[in-house]
């Protein structure tokens, strides 16, 4: 189907060839399709595919031709059609109907659709370039939030250039062993004493100099290059906590890749292992990210990560994927309130101090932990330890160091 999606493409090409004969191209992704096929099966996957499919042909009807390219990506080509007001209905018309609910298997399920689009001339005469362009959309779709449509523009194209450079640094300073750790204090409100530290990755790149994580860790999580990133962090961490009093924790963030590999536990037992540390010692922070794909899977890695000994905490509580649901089931014993909550709580009529006080609720009742972050002031620290948080992480404590 691939190959004739692409026979097809530049036979239209050809055909529209001249400045008044362009053509759309949409190409398609589907959001959640990987829940599906892990809960529910193979056969309900591919059943759920074929209905996809079946409403994107009656969405398209006669303008264009829909094929599907291999795992959960479908092509739409539009000889003709280059309007932009067009374009943008058919695709904001696509995303809807994909997105109503599918019943598969006797259950109903819900999945979502982002979408590329490039046009002929404009974005490319020739099939490869157009395909290109329409993938740099949907990768910018995707990034944007998913379930929307973009439009290829040449910022793309440059991005995805820097990025790639960003990407062999990367790499290079994975084999050079160019990072180091910095620790911020978590701090006790009742004691006010340092109670552990939280480990955070740092790059200083030879001629850029200081990459923040948040521009370098998307690009190690598209690579391939967080697993290894995450082993020498998780690793180090536990060895350098080795040297500090006996009953100061540290923490590692675990990203929900790392979480999907089922030898996660055993590196955390052989990191445990080689540094001698106490598994009640280390807490590994999880971002509500890996709920996205909720499956079996997920409760028994944490049976597993429970099994071990070692503490687990909910990283940026509240700002994701947000659910009632995992915090009854998932092991946790510590929830961590982001920073957007904190910020701004202790101003008068600011509703984040009600919002952290309900957090911090849940959290007693449910017989865990609560920390929160990104406390810079002293008005903040009062507030927080009013409303009864356990911990307290920010620059007014100690800048990561």
């Amino acid at each position: 189907n691939r190959q004739r999606m692409r026979l097809t493409l530049d036979k239209t090409l050809a055909q529209q060839a001249g400045p008044h004969r362009p053509t759309g191209l949409f190409l398609m992704d589907l959001d959640r399709f990987k829940a599906v096929n892990d809960t529910l099966g193979h056969q309900a996957g591919d059943a759920l595919l074929k209905q996809v499919a079946q409403r994107l042909q009656r969405g398209v009807g006669d303008a264009g031709l829909v094929g599907r390219l291999g795992g959960d990506e479908f092509k739409v080509v539009l000889p003709g059609i280059d309007n932009r007001e067009t374009l943008a209905a058919l695709a904001r018309d696509l995303i809807t109907s994909l997105s109503q609910p599918y019943f598969i298997s006797g259950a109903s399920v819900a999945i979502g659709c982002s979408i590329g689009i490039a046009v002929s001339p404009e974005h490319g005469e020739d099939s490869e370039t157009l395909v290109r362009n329409a993938d740099l959309a949907l990768y910018a779709a995707k990034g944007d939030g998913r379930g929307i449509h973009r439009f290829y523009s040449d910022d793309m194209l440059a991005g995805a250039k820097s990025r790639k450079l960003l990407e062999d640094d990367l790499r290079a300073a994975v084999s050079e062993g160019a990072f180091h750790l910095a620790y911020q204090p978590v701090v006790s409100t009742k004691t006010t004493r340092i109670v552990g530290y939280e480990a955070l990755i740092r790059w200083t790149h030879p001629t850029r100099g200081p990459v923040s994580p948040a521009d370098f860790i998307p690009i190690a999580e598209e690579s391939g290059l967080i697993e290894a990133i995450g082993e020498w962090v998780l690793r180090t961490a536990c060895i350098e906590a080795a040297r500090w009093p006996a009953d100061v924790r540290v923490a590692v963030n675990v990203s929900p890749i790392q979480f999907a590999n089922p030898v996660l536990p055993a590196l955390v037992t052989s990191a445990l292992a080689q540094s001698g540390i106490a598994p009640g010692r280390l807490e590994l922070e999880i971002t509500e990210g890996v709920f996205l794909d909720e499956t079996q899977s997920s409760d028994a890695m944490f049976k597993a990560l429970k099994g071990i000994g070692v503490r687990l905490a909910l990283d940026d509580f509240g700002t994701g994927y947000s659910s009632l649901g995992y915090l009854r089931n998932a092991p946790f014993d510590k929830i961590k309130i982001d920073q957007s909550f904190v910020k701004g709580a202790a101003q008068s009529g600011n509703r984040n101090a009600a919002i952290i006080k309900a957090i911090v609720t849940l959290a007693d009742t449910l017989g865990m932990e609560t920390t929160a972050e990104g406390v810079e002031i002293q008005d903040e620290i009062d507030l927080i330890r009013d409303l009864g948080c356990s911990h307290i992480q920010g620059y007014v404590y100690g800048r990561p160091a």
